[in-house]
């Protein structure tokens, strides 16, 4: 019998021990809890006005760049002027004392090292994009984005007293904003700025700043009406074993063209800078050969961006055999020589158009082949598989999901350590789970 009472007290002694405990980490969280939601006010606040802000700059920007070709469209001599626009752009940044800019490097290096993004690189980076597509030079839009959002955010968090790694959170918050606004994808750029600073790693301290601004800054570009990339597949194939087998060599190609595409910009800038160290006469030279190439190709397909021919994949089937090495040839003399604009539009012209021509020549769903084939070269050249995965999402639809999948993973695999900016870092391996800490080629 006592020892009957004694093992029920000991039951009775556990029970209350374990409520004491239950007790003490309801207490430790909620205790807590206070201090995180007060955090999370503080970022939905700040995410709100970097959204507001970046996301107005961003459509005011889309508007500049849209009107810009069109005036080009219409008066195609334009592309003549190339070498009197680089001279204007160089002076430009001449006259900011911003000489060596870094562009989205700088960007990066920021978030990597605490360097301070200066307020100034907005309005070049504005004002230079939207003349080197006014006069035909062939660059994206989205590397005035990043820049723009990047400045934005990294003055703003200045302004407000923040520390430097509250300020590389407002630089991604402003990144995740204006590529938000201009392309339509809030799910992509939300992560993007995450994931392309450091590859292996995700901030993910910046989720909730990204997430929110990505999100507002879409719903800005909305208001004003500015219409979301998107792209109608009309036929996706059953994934079968063998569907399967011609993507991923659509894939395996798309590693080789993405690698080759770095190669060639950074190649491109090396012989700017070795034959016309002047930057004055470098960017006339670039100017005067590009218009040259224009001339010879008879058409200005390759000048801009090159939205119309990737829509042209997508509706007609057609492309020609060597349109994506004519957007690299024409990318790399633009960029190299120092006009300004972005890379990333080019790679969905180069990767989309590729994946075009492998569609016809295989005779299996060019429109297919063409999504496969963009998500595949944006993955090479960022070194970013989930932003490569949730663009295809949101531009092409979820029903092309395995192939989208299949695609992006080898194109990650394959493309090796090449990337467009140099900033970039590859913190852990493609192939071992290891740490290398390096940066791309």
């Amino acid at each position: 019998m006592l020892f009957c009472l004694t093992d029920d007290k000991i039951k009775t002694n556990k029970k209350n021990g374990s409520f004491d405990m239950i007790l003490k980490e309801l207490e430790h969280y909620v205790r807590h809890f206070g201090k995180r939601f007060l955090i999370f006010l503080r970022w939905l606040l700040f995410s709100i006005l970097s959204g507001i802000l970046v996301g107005t700059v961003g459509a005011v920007f889309h508007y500049c760049i849209f009107y810009a070709t069109k005036t080009r469209e219409t008066y195609p001599w334009l592309v003549l002027l190339l070498p009197a626009a680089g001279l204007l752009i160089v002076g430009s940044y001449h006259m900011m004392h911003d000489e060596k800019d870094a562009g989205t490097n700088l960007v990066l290096s920021a978030i990597h090292s605490g360097k301070h993004i200066p307020l100034r690189m907005a309005p070049l980076i504005f004002i230079s994009t939207v003349m080197t597509h006014l006069f035909g030079g062939s660059a994206g839009r989205e590397g005035a984005a990043l820049q723009l959002g990047g400045s934005i955010g990294n003055s703003l968090g200045r302004l407000l007293k923040f520390d430097e790694k509250d300020q590389h959170i407002m630089i991604m918050c402003g990144m995740s904003a204006a590529f938000s606004a201009l392309f339509g994808t809030p799910l992509a750029a939300a992560v993007f700025s995450m994931e392309v600073v450091s590859v292996g790693i995700m901030h993910y301290a910046a989720l909730v700043p990204c997430v929110v601004s990505s999100l507002l800054a879409q719903g800005i570009a909305e208001y004003w009406r500015i219409e979301p990339e998107q792209f109608l597949l009309h036929s996706i194939p059953e994934f079968t074993l063998s569907s399967g087998i011609t993507i991923a060599v659509l894939a395996v190609l798309c590693a080789i063209v993405s690698a080759l595409f770095c190669i060639a910009l950074h190649m491109g800038e090396a012989l700017y800078k070795k034959y016309f160290s002047n930057p004055y006469l470098r960017i006339c030279a670039g100017g005067a050969l590009l218009a040259l190439l224009t001339l010879l190709v008879g058409n200005q397909d390759y000048n801009g961006a090159g939205m119309p021919i990737i829509a042209r994949c997508f509706e007609e089937h057609h492309v020609l055999p060597y349109a994506f090495a004519l957007k690299i040839l024409f990318t790399a003399v633009t960029l190299g020589a120092g006009f300004k604009g972005g890379e990333i539009v080019p790679s969905f012209f180069i990767g989309g158009t590729f994946g075009c021509l492998f569609g016809n020549l295989v005779g299996f769903a060019p429109d297919l082949c063409t999504a496969a084939g963009m998500g595949a070269v944006f993955c090479g050249v960022t070194n970013c598989p989930i932003t490569s995965l949730f663009i295809c999402f949101e531009l092409f639809g979820f029903q092309g999901m395995p192939y989208f999948l299949l695609s992006v993973a080898l194109g990650y695999m394959l493309s090796g350590y090449y990337g467009l900016y140099h900033s970039q870092k590859i913190v852990y391996s493609k192939y071992k789970t290891e740490y290398i800490n390096r940066k791309t080629r």
